[in-house]
């Protein structure tokens, strides 16, 4: 039985890594604010698995030193630091908590680790948002989305950092606070520069999580804002082949500590925003949404794909659920828990 400690760990990405360790006998600790929306719903979630009495919930915030030095113990041996400020609108309104939370919040996890259990593997999760807008690249624009000319592959690790926004600077600031702590306090180490994840139990905004944002307005008859002109590309990861790239990353901990990988979907899983995936929730919902164009927002990157070949180098991994099949898993969750989710959601 392993010690794991998940900061944001009722989270979309939290709880599912929670549930992998609780699936297979560990311990896990859940320390998490309960400040986002639909967090008390995947504790609950949590708590009804099977493996639940090996989890415990810590209510406490990263930017708290003292507490973060507290849940962190000696047996400790992965910790998921998955806690964040995410949205990078919210940055620019409001850029000291966005690197309080971020900066500081990561710095105290770091430290926690390094005086208790500088043992343990610790996993960052890091942002596309490093390499901002991508203005040194050669965009090219085609009738329903925009493509990378000069990097077919998509966007390598050793892509020049250009963190653009407060949140790409706080992010930025945490992911190479996580890797230099490799390098100068031999802590075992992995950054994930992580780009669209999407999947059940995502209880996504306008501001993050887009994919189920898009999913639950659809559903629920909220008009859409589209920034842009909705040719926009990401490559889409499905949660749990994220679950499984850190599983992964952890059984070859002797390679991928102190690396930095990219992690999506790759060229191979991805979408263009609105001209791609309005027709397929069309196709989903039997309806278009309503949807108006909006002007783009500072730091968008008109496409984003991750070059996720050193993962598959380094630790053998690479996505095995497609587009299709993981919306279809996404929108059958929405609909199998329509009623908890109109009451979260369905209001304007």
């Amino acid at each position: 039985m392993a010690d794991i400690m998940i900061t944001g760990g009722a989270g979309f990405i939290g709880c599912a890594v929670a549930n992998h360790h609780l699936q297979q006998g560990d311990k896990v600790t859940v320390f998490d604010n309960l400040s986002r929306k639909g967090t008390p719903y995947n504790l609950a979630w949590l708590q009804a698995q099977p493996g639940a009495e090996a989890l415990k919930i810590v209510q406490g915030d990263i930017r708290d030193s003292e507490a973060m030095s507290q849940a962190i113990t000696s047996s400790v041996e992965r910790v998921y630091h998955l806690a964040g400020q995410v949205a990078v609108t919210t940055s620019v309104v409001d850029p000291r908590e966005d690197f309080e939370i971020n900066a500081l919040g990561t710095f105290n996890v770091l430290e926690a680790v390094r005086e208790k259990a500088p043992s343990a593997i610790v996993f960052y999760s890091s942002t596309n948002k490093v390499y901002g807008g991508l203005e040194g690249r050669t965009v090219e624009e085609g009738p329903t989305r925009y493509s990378l000319a000069d990097r077919p592959q998509g966007i390598a690790e050793d892509e020049p950092l250009d963190f653009h926004s407060p949140y790409g600077c706080s992010k930025g600031c945490g992911d190479q606070y996580v890797r230099d702590y490799a390098r100068m306090y031999g802590l075992r180490t992995v950054v994930f520069r992580q780009s669209c994840i999407y999947g059940t139990r995502q209880f996504g905004v306008e501001d993050q999580g887009w994919v189920a944002h898009f999913c639950l307005a659809t559903k629920f008859a909220r008009p859409l804002k589209i920034y842009g002109n909705g040719k926009q590309v990401r490559d889409l990861l499905f949660i749990e082949d994220l679950v499984a790239a850190y599983e992964a990353a952890a059984q070859h901990i002797e390679i991928t500590s102190g690396q930095v990988y990219n992690v999506g979907g790759g060229p191979e899983y991805t979408l263009s925003i609105w001209k791609e995936f309005g027709p397929m929730l069309e196709h989903l919902h039997g309806s278009p949404p309503p949807v108006s164009l909006e002007a783009w927002r500072p730091g968008d990157q008109p496409i984003y794909i991750s070059d996720i070949r050193k993962a598959k180098r380094d630790f053998g991994w690479e996505p095995q659920v497609s587009v299709s099949d993981g919306l279809k898993k996404l929108w059958a969750w929405i609909e199998e828990n329509e009623d908890l989710l109109r009451e979260t959601f369905g209001r304007s």
